[in-house]
């Protein structure tokens, strides 16, 4: 069985440093268990969330070797184990404890978001009818595990702290699923221009790169918004026919 080291931020409330720990590793194990590993035999007081272990939960999000990615599905062989890896919390929000984040911050953004709102049945017996092609067009948005390494890698949250201006790619990705929605009749397009801050996305692509359920954030989710916004807000046909009919934007 092999060694390798691995460098641990330790430390509260944004204050602390890394620590090397070395550990034997063996093939088929992930950085999560090298951290449980090292919690058991060397650092009882190591602070790290996770849950399922198997990519589905979101708790184990961390930044190894400096990307973001879940711990638990980040296995060594990928890793260079010649040198040092390093864990460290996630940079762009409040730091709690060692490899722990205030993450609340998002829970608090998608309450501001209107809810899902459907139209009337459309059936005799009460029900839907919907197109199959509609129907998959929003079931990619909802693979999402709420792990937020998209909201993480976001420059406008990491680099510019724009929370208060920006809802960041993972609630962009929500509002598309609902915006795209055959049967919800909700209209959020004022919101993401003056509330949620569409137009700070330069859309790097970032956030597509690092999510762990293979989401198209960027094309499929945040451009399609981006051009409904534009539609609305900035066609001069679209606005000359608001004058003539008088609907407001």
């Amino acid at each position: 069985m092999a060694t390798a080291t691995f460098r641990i931020w330790r430390g509260e409330k944004g204050r602390g440093q890394f620590r090397d720990y070395t550990a034997e590793v063996a093939g088929g194990m992930v950085v999560l268990d090298v951290v449980h590993q090292i919690q058991a035999e060397q650092a009882g007081d190591l602070a790290v969330r996770w849950n399922c272990k198997a990519g589905k939960c979101g708790s184990c999000s961390a930044e190894i070797n400096g990307m973001p990615k879940l711990m638990c599905m980040t296995r060594l062989n990928t890793l260079a184990l010649d040198k040092p890896v390093m864990i460290e919390p996630m940079k762009a929000f409040p730091h709690m404890k060692d490899l722990v984040t205030d993450v609340s911050w998002n829970y608090q953004v998608k309450q501001r978001i209107p809810k899902f709102t459907p139209r009337a049945p459309d059936a005799p017996d009460g029900t839907w009818r919907i197109a199959q092609v509609d129907v998959e067009r929003v079931q990619e948005f909802r693979k999402c595990i709420e792990c937020y390494l998209c909201q993480d890698v976001c420059h406008v949250l990491r680099e510019h702290h724009m929370q208060e201006q920006f809802i960041g790619p993972r609630f962009l990705v929500h509002v598309a699923a609902l915006e795209m929605h055959p049967l919800d009749v909700g209209d959020r397009l004022k919101d993401l221009r003056t509330e949620f801050g569409i137009g700070l996305c330069n859309i790097t692509k970032c956030c597509t790169k690092v999510c762990p359920e293979g989401i198209t954030i960027t094309d499929n989710a945040i451009i399609p918004l981006k051009e409904r916004v534009v539609d609305r807000f900035f066609d001069p046909l679209s606005k000359l026919f608001r004058v003539f009919t008088g609907t407001k934007a």
